[in-house]
């Protein structure tokens, strides 16, 4: 029978960048990738876990000590040679979380437990297993889907000002968002709710924000423009 796994990209942002969860493997000779970092996850715990992403709302609890983020299954990969252990199975999802708070656990199987720069792991020369392909899989999901969709809300601690929402798609995006029309569309989309003043830009007022429905983001009619 193959091994069946569940692994989670997660994805935050700090100092405004977009950064990645990551797992160091121990560096022991009997470990499939040893001393390679990789994504959270393992196997599917049929007494505890209901369905995958039963499981993967499990290993973010463990990792993170979040209950409940955004949460979105991205696909799965599978074959003989990408654990060497033998024919392998993982199931992937990919969440959203705010930075705030967050308690990183290593947990029994990891020497180490961080967050990295997107940007910074694409390019480098290996992670376990085949999940570069799988962080490049899910960074490509996000930044399309951020192009249309209100998925960069779910990176913020409510309450939230307009501008820090927009500064959250530019952090993810890679661009600066044409201003001018940003505010409108948000507000056009109702899926924000207002939460009252709180310090805004130089500590000044400012309408706060929080989501109306967390359950899933909004689309919209057609994507961001870059700033002119």
């Amino acid at each position: 029978m193959p091994f069946t796994t569940v692994d989670v990209v997660i994805f935050t942002v700090i100092e405004a960048r977009l950064r990645v969860l990551l797992v160091q493997r121990p560096n022991v000779k009997d470990d499939p990738c040893p001393g390679l970092w990789a994504l959270p996850g393992g196997f599917v715990d049929v007494d505890r876990d209901d369905s995958l992403e039963a499981c993967a709302r499990r290993k973010l609890l463990e990792k993170t000590a979040v209950v409940s983020p955004y949460l979105e299954q991205l696909g799965s990969w599978g074959g003989a040679r990408r654990d060497p252990r033998g024919w392998s199975a993982t199931h992937v999802y990919f969440a959203l979380i705010p930075a705030e708070g967050l308690q990183l656990a290593k947990g029994a199987n990891a020497a180490e437990v961080g967050w990295f720069e997107v940007d910074e792991v694409l390019g480098w020369p290996a992670l376990a297993f085949d999940h570069a392909e799988i962080l490049r899989a899910a960074v490509d999901r996000l930044r399309s889907k951020v192009e249309y969709t209100s998925l960069p809300a779910f990176l913020l601690e409510e309450p939230f000002t307009l501008p820090q929402l927009q500064r959250m798609y530019e952090v993810v995006l890679g661009r600066d968002v044409d201003k001018s029309g940003f505010r409108t569309r948000m507000l056009a989309a109702h899926f924000l709710e207002e939460a009252g003043y709180v310090a805004g830009h130089s500590n000044r007022p400012a309408m706060g924000y929080r989501l109306r429905d967390r359950t899933g983001p909004v689309v919209f009619p057609r994507t961001f423009s870059p700033r002119q």
